[in-house]
């Protein structure tokens, strides 16, 4: 009997030193990152049956248990790579929004003063000095839109080293799982399937720091390995093996960078964005994708149509030395990209046909040997064409040279245009001012009628007789008149009517008013107008006409959609932050109450294990007595 309250007693201390070792772990191990607290499984002993019925044989511990909720770690996981999204996200945002509304950045402040100095001009169009200072002005606008396209250039490269800083973060952390997986999986072989708790929490403290950086989906296996998957279903870790990504420069687009993944065999896969989701890196590709790409083309959008437009309406006026205008801003022609992997030898040319139409969205144009697949990458639609060139969204697609099956163009017709506007004069002289055609009234009209100044009609091509002489005569009676001068056809007997407008060789003119017989009014070329503001008046008004997205922003408008977007985004950003903030330390605090340590709990089973090893201890002193008491019975 003395020898199974030994045993018993033996069991007793054994269990209760064994819980004071894992509860001065626990206690130890307080603030230690990804720690899950663990405890003592206890069990009686199997008892032995007896005369007197079945005597237990004190306790034995079965197993040292984690405290583990899969349930509630994944609800951290999740909250925790949403909060790295929005962070890394609203960090983005609040770059490009500091850079437009900085009124020493912002383009407001420099369209403003360019088109003051317009204004100038059609006050003292002969001052030299006026021209000047709109020159000046049109150089500050100039830079100014250079200085948004580098800063918006510098945000791509920092968002680049971060894409690829990101990249080599998960591959050391799937390097360091896969190496963690290697060891549990030993360890359990070698303790008979006991879990090795503390590599358990070393390995859940990797996939939680990779689980910020991408959302992953972890499957634990049968021997103990963890498989991880990224985004929706690329896999990253198979059990002691991993899969590494990679980023490099986009084949269809250099200045991108692509993730590529290192299959096991075979080439390498490109990983589209959309495949990925949550953590930093899904972050600095979808600020990309849905921000920095469609700013930066509005932006460009913004100086593509100031050029197209400014140079049409210069184009259409008069400089100080009598000559026709010229482009007043010089633009290179939009981009077109052909893919690294094309075999043909096809050029794809993008020139502007209506800069109204043009969208700010890039196109994808592919070649499968038969017909060309214009893919629109910001709305996913798609047509085809038989044949090249063809117009859309106000732009016209040509090619050059012959492309293979397969062939891939990337098409970009704003992105660069803010980096690649310049001035095309500087010689104030040269500013168009003036309008090439001036309209006047024979100084021997009778009658009460006028004729409105001319107006040169926007053509892709002027007319060549644009400034030739032409006379409009008055019949007898007068309702008809006759028009004479080269270009016009000379018609006669035209019908009369007060108001109306007549057009010939790229001017239009109206008259009004009550003529006389033989009243005449000629137009002609506008000899030494320098004091002609007329086509200056056409340039001022272009500050306010809606000439960008289909007609319905101006320059300053269409800037200001820029900035309202990207207010408007940044504010979101912060408050899903500040709202992901709350739902992580909900989350954590869930866990903590569950699997953290509680020092307050723990010093009481400190107490209470100390009692129980006390009282095992005594119940051996008993048994020892009992034996004593025996052997002197013996004697």
């Amino acid at each position: 009997m003395s020898t199974n309250v030994y045993g018993i007693g033996i069991s007793g201390l054994k269990a209760a030193q064994l819980s004071l070792m894992v509860t001065g772990h626990n206690i130890t191990n307080a603030t230690t990152e990804g720690f899950h607290r663990q405890s003592t499984a206890l069990a009686p002993r199997t008892p032995r049956y007896t005369g007197d019925g079945f005597i237990g044989q004190g306790v034995q511990n079965d197993n040292i248990v984690r405290v583990y909720d899969q349930f509630i770690d994944k609800q951290v996981m999740q909250a925790e790579t949403q909060q790295s999204y929005f962070d890394r996200y609203e960090f983005q945002m609040n770059q490009i929004d500091e850079i437009l509304t900085d009124p020493g950045t912002g383009l407001s402040p420099a369209l403003q003063d360019f088109f003051k100095g317009v204004q100038e001009v059609t006050t003292r169009p002969e001052s030299i000095p006026v021209r000047q200072d709109m020159l000046s002005n049109a150089a500050g606008l100039v830079s100014r839109l250079h200085l948004l396209d580098t800063r918006l250039g510098e945000i791509r490269e920092g968002l680049n080293e971060q894409i690829i800083s990101s990249v080599a973060e998960i591959n050391s952390y799937a390097t360091q799982i896969a190496d963690l997986n290697q060891k549990i999986i030993v360890a359990r072989s070698a303790s008979s399937g006991q879990a090795p708790n503390d590599l358990l929490d070393q390995r859940g403290v990797l996939i939680a720091e990779l689980n910020k950086r991408v959302q992953v989906t972890v499957v634990e296996q049968d021997s103990g390995a963890a498989n991880v998957y990224i985004g929706k279903g690329q896999s990253l870790v198979i059990g002691t093996d991993f899969a590494p990504l990679m980023a490099r420069p986009d084949p269809d687009d250099p200045e991108r960078l692509a993730l590529f993944y290192d299959a096991p065999s075979g080439p390498d896969v490109v990983i589209s964005p959309d495949l990925l989701s949550g953590g930093e890196l899904g972050s600095l590709l979808n600020f990309r994708d849905e921000v920095l790409d469609p700013e930066q083309n509005r932006l460009g959008l913004i100086a593509l149509g100031l050029a197209e437009t400014f140079n049409a309406q210069h184009r259409l006026g008069q400089d100080m030395n009598g000559s026709m205008g010229g482009d007043f801003f010089s633009m290179a022609a939009p981009t077109a990209i052909s893919s690294g992997n094309n075999t043909g030898t096809g050029r794809i040319d993008l020139d502007v046909a209506d800069v109204s139409a043009l969208t700010a969205q890039d196109y994808r144009l592919s070649f499968d040997g038969a017909q060309y697949t214009l893919l629109n990458t910001d709305t996913n639609t798609s047509q085809t064409f038989a044949t090249l060139p063809q117009t859309v969204d106000g732009l016209t697609i040509s090619l050059a040279g012959v492309p293979q099956a397969g062939d891939v163009f990337e098409l970009q017709p704003s992105r660069f245009a803010a980096r690649n506007i310049g001035l095309a004069i500087d010689d104030p002289r040269l500013i168009a001012a003036a309008s090439p055609v001036r309209s006047a009234a024979a100084s021997s009209n009778l009658g009460s009628a006028s004729i409105s100044a001319p107006t040169v009609l926007p053509t892709t091509t002027l007319n060549p007789n644009l400034a030739t002489p032409v006379t409009i005569t008055f019949n007898n009676p007068p309702t008809t008149f006759n028009v004479t001068g080269t270009g016009t056809g000379n018609p006669v007997n035209q019908p009369y009517t007060s108001g109306s407008t007549l057009s010939f060789n790229g001017w239009q003119i109206s008259l009004s008013g009550t003529p006389k017989a033989g009243d005449s009014f000629s137009v002609a070329a506008n000899t030494g107008g320098v004091s002609d503001n007329r086509n200056a008046l056409g340039l001022a008004q272009l500050q306010v006409s809606n000439v960008l997205m289909g007609g319905t922003a101006s320059y300053q408008s269409a800037y200001s959609r820029i900035v309202n977007s990207v207010g408007n985004r940044t504010r979101e950003m912060q408050i899903n932050t500040q709202a992901q903030d709350t739902v992580v330390a909900q989350a954590k605090a869930t866990r903590e109450s569950v699997a953290g340590v509680n020092l307050d709990e723990e010093a009481a089973n400190l107490m209470r294990f100390q009692s129980q090893y006390q009282a095992a201890a005594k119940v051996i002193q008993s048994a020892e007595q009992m034996l004593n008491t025996l052997l002197d019975i013996a004697r």
